[in-house]
């Protein structure tokens, strides 16, 4: 019951405001002079800086591994609301996600919340060299999953079709983006608390450009 309350939540038009802008800074930035990949610089704090390629366990200090961790809930939770069908219908999934119910109501709670955290993860975390590069890569990546909902967003406020093949589409599409989310939540989590390096499809590239 508190799961459907939860994921009855709508979406306001300005929970994606910040996703496109960024997302036109993404397109952009494909033509920088950042494409040409060059070997990193020694950072001045050699014992915090790390290469992303690296994949050892002890490639980062425990607080890094939590902060990025943390951050892949960001998106999870920004876009819980594509998991409406596959949540109702799985009753693991509902056991799975009862501990983040509290959680997704505050993040919930006020339709601007989305738009501080995106502001928070990336002019103070991304954009702040006094972090290592590897939280900000993986924030970085978090917030690129989290732009990329835009595209799920616009279809749906586009087509609101009630039955047949369209339905039926629509509820594919939703299932397959909640999935997607829960599936980099978890792998990028998880990697993170091992010191280890996640690489997202699609987002893993964009995200190593726009980190410094």
């Amino acid at each position: 019951m508190a799961m459907a309350a939860l994921l009855a939540f709508s979406v306001t038009p300005q929970t994606f405001s910040h996703k496109t802008h960024l997302s036109s800074s993404l397109c952009s930035f494909k033509h920088s002079s950042f494409l040409s990949l060059t070997k990193p610089r020694i950072a001045i704090k050699p014992k915090r800086s790390i290469s992303v390629q690296s994949n050892g366990n002890n490639s980062a200090d425990p607080p890094d591994r939590l902060i990025a961790a943390i951050c892949y809930f960001y998106p999870f939770f920004d876009g819980i609301q594509y998991g409406k069908y596959v949540i109702n219908q799985f009753t693991p999934i509902q056991v799975l996600l009862q501990p983040l119910i509290p959680a997704i109501r505050v993040f919930k709670s006020f339709p601007f919340n989305g738009f501080l955290v995106f502001l928070t993860l990336y002019f103070i975390v991304v954009r702040n060299p006094n972090f290592s590069r590897y939280v900000r890569f993986n924030t970085m990546q978090a917030i690129v999953l989290d732009v990329l909902l835009i595209f799920p967003d616009l279809l749906e406020r586009s087509f609101h079709p009630s039955e047949g093949v369209g339905l039926d589409l629509m509820m594919s599409l939703d299932s397959t983006v909640f999935l997607f989310l829960l599936v980099s939540l978890i792998y990028g989590s998880s990697s993170c608390l091992l010191g280890q390096v996640p690489r997202l499809p699609i987002v893993a590239e964009a995200a190593e450009r726009q980190v410094p």
